[in-house]
């Protein structure tokens, strides 16, 4: 279900907009709209509030959680069920914040992260979308959403953009803690200057050495690093958040002073915070040939960096204890039901 069919439903059944929009509200902010309650803005047309229940619940089956996995940092990694037996993966992260997914697995084939081994399988719908964060807020407070999970926001473009319209009007969400995450898409340029609501931007940047980028990244979109940071800034700018530079720390790979040096060169008094997230090793060992750097190391990386002028923050990869890395439940509970479906070998 996508929320342009969510809205005409109810305006099918008599619902104006000023209906729609409690009906909505009372979704998303998992609130309650009670038949004994007579304040006139609760007021609904009989068809419309009748048809609540079937409604909510066919709504509630949108996103059903698979499993919970609790992190020491106060994170919580849920695999989530979709109403076609799909999983995706969504992070209740620490200070009131949520991570949510965007597609069944993805199709940019990052080296390092496990959600696109599997390539693409399907697109979720902006109310898929929107039904992990009521997840989420059933759980604890979300206050910012993140559209980092599994899949590539750019590639799913008008649902995600449909989510964070509805998050940022009816969800009570402040547009700069919408946060949409891409590794780079000139469709996403194009299209967040002219959304209602303009999210806060991340870049998965990763290295600033063009070639390696096209290693590490090779289906995403042929843009050089430093054209990248300036179609970001330019848009942060225009928007008034700081572009946040994601770069996942990789031992040997892209933690080098020459690296230093480079995002230095491209950040430096630019608009843009710098997080760097040491790698979260997959499962049973970095069977991929990828391993995180010390914390030592990457703590020198950060202070670096902010002696030659950039902004930068240290991040853990929430439910790294739960070696719950991105793709890593989803993968791992695949690997269960196919050994149960087909026994040992």
């Amino acid at each position: 279900m996508r929320l342009p069919q969510l809205r005409q439903r109810l305006r099918d059944l008599g619902a104006a907009p000023c209906h729609e929009g409690r009906v909505l509200r009372a979704w998303v902010q998992v609130r309650s709209l009670d038949n004994k309650r007579r304040r006139a803005d609760d007021f609904l047309p009989l068809a419309v509030r009748d048809a609540l229940p079937g409604l909510f619940a066919e709504l509630g089956g949108l996103a059903r959680v698979h499993s919970e996995h609790p992190g020491e940092d106060g994170s919580a990694r849920l695999l989530v069920r979709l109403a076609d037996g799909q999983t995706v993966e969504s992070v209740l992260l620490p200070r009131d914040g949520v991570c949510v997914s965007t597609q069944v697995g993805c199709a940019v084939g990052c080296v390092f992260c496990m959600t696109g081994r599997a390539g693409l399988l399907r697109q979720l719908t902006s109310a898929e979308i929107v039904a992990q964060v009521v997840l989420a807020r059933r759980r604890r407070p979300v206050k910012k959403v993140v559209f980092m999970g599994m899949g590539e926001p750019a590639h799913n473009l008008d649902n995600v953009l449909e989510a964070i319209e509805l998050l940022g009007i009816e969800g009570g969400i402040g547009h700069k803690n919408l946060v949409f995450s891409t590794v780079g898409d000139r469709r996403v340029f194009e299209r967040l200057p002219q959304s209602k609501v303009k999210p806060a931007l991340a870049l998965s940047l990763h290295t600033t050495d063009h070639a390696l980028r096209r290693r590490l990244l090779p289906k995403a979109p042929d843009i050089a690093p430093e054209e990248l940071v300036e179609l970001g800034e330019a848009y942060a700018r225009r928007s008034g958040y700081p572009i946040q530079v994601q770069w996942t720390l990789l031992e040997g790979v892209n933690d080098s002073e020459a690296e230093l040096e480079g995002i230095a060169r491209l950040l430096a008094g630019k608009y843009a915070v710098m997080n760097l997230i040491p790698y979260n090793s997959v499962e049973g060992g970095s069977g991929d040939g990828f391993r995180r750097p010390s914390w030592e190391r990457a703590a020198a990386m950060a202070r670096a960096l902010h002696l030659r002028g950039v902004l930068t923050k240290l991040r853990h990869s929430a439910g790294q204890d739960v070696e719950g890395g991105c793709g890593q439940l989803r993968a791992r509970v695949l690997d269960v039901e196919s050994s149960k479906l087909h026994g040992p070998l």
